[in-house]
């Protein structure tokens, strides 16, 4: 009697200590693409999104979160075969990839935008005419600006190789005005009153937690970012990282569908 009464113990024991009872989300992230995933000063992985997959998985019940640092590439394989349950790295949500992976809702719009001094008196391309524009080479600010150089009477677009150099040259008057990923700027420059970001170009990127397909958790994790945005959980995360408030006609702040083909 006494040796079964230790050995139900020892089997409660060993149950209670398994760790297979913790329900554990991975997530594949590119970490080092800030601000949505990257390592602190103390070696952390953090970031916009690393904040709200960890509160999605928290809303649908994990016990814990593992982040796997995994070149951009290698997500999509990843989640195909089930190494990891999500990925996050700003990943944009387009028709070909939704042939082979499943999103959640979007929850950033990833367009560009105009960034300039705030002192300049610029307030929109309108404002652009004989102006000096500077863009990434060969980026979508790039070809945007050039298509529509004749329109904005833009009277020279100078490039540059990332967005520190031309905004060093932006805050020099070496140009007037700059067109680049709308989040990039944001954050760069949310402790930076001198510069602004006077106009959302908008472009149709739109930024999701990426699923192998048809996974349950596309649809859980969606439900999870509705509740997120109705309870402002979300803007006030955009206010954190971008320093800004979410615009309301954007997907931070405005529940959406799941994306279909």
């Amino acid at each position: 009697m006494i040796r079964s009464f230790i050995a139900a113990l020892a089997l409660a024991a060993a149950t209670i200590a398994s760790p297979a009872m913790a329900k554990t989300l991975t997530v594949g992230a590119n970490v080092g693409n800030v601000p949505w995933e990257f390592q602190d000063e103390k070696g952390e992985i953090v970031g916009f999104e690393i904040e709200l997959v960890k509160e999605v998985a928290k809303r649908l019940g994990y016990d814990d979160v593992q982040v796997e640092n995994i070149p951009f590439n290698g997500l999509f394989s990843a989640v195909q075969s089930n190494r990891i349950d999500v990925a996050v790295s700003s990943i944009t949500i387009t028709k070909k990839r939704l042939e082979s992976v499943s999103f959640a809702q979007p929850y950033y719009d990833s367009d560009q935008s105009l960034s300039v001094l705030a002192s300049s008196g610029i307030k929109s391309q309108a404002d652009l005419k004989g102006k000096v524009l500077g863009v990434d080479t060969g980026s979508t600010g790039d070809m945007y600006a050039t298509e529509h150089q004749k329109e904005t009477g833009v009277s020279e677009i100078r490039r540059f190789e990332g967005l520190a150099p031309a905004m060093l040259d932006l805050g020099n008057g070496g140009i007037d005005g700059y067109i680049s990923d709308i989040p990039a700027v944001a954050y760069y420059i949310k402790d930076k009153p001198q510069y602004a970001v006077v106009e959302r170009i908008k472009t149709g990127e739109q930024y999701s937690m990426m699923f192998a397909k048809d996974s349950p958790l596309a649809a859980q994790a969606s439900e999870a970012i509705s509740a997120l945005k109705k309870e402002g959980f979300l803007s006030a995360l955009h206010k954190k990282w971008f320093g800004t408030e979410a615009d309301a006609a954007t997907s931070t702040a405005t529940v959406a569908d799941m994306p279909k083909l």
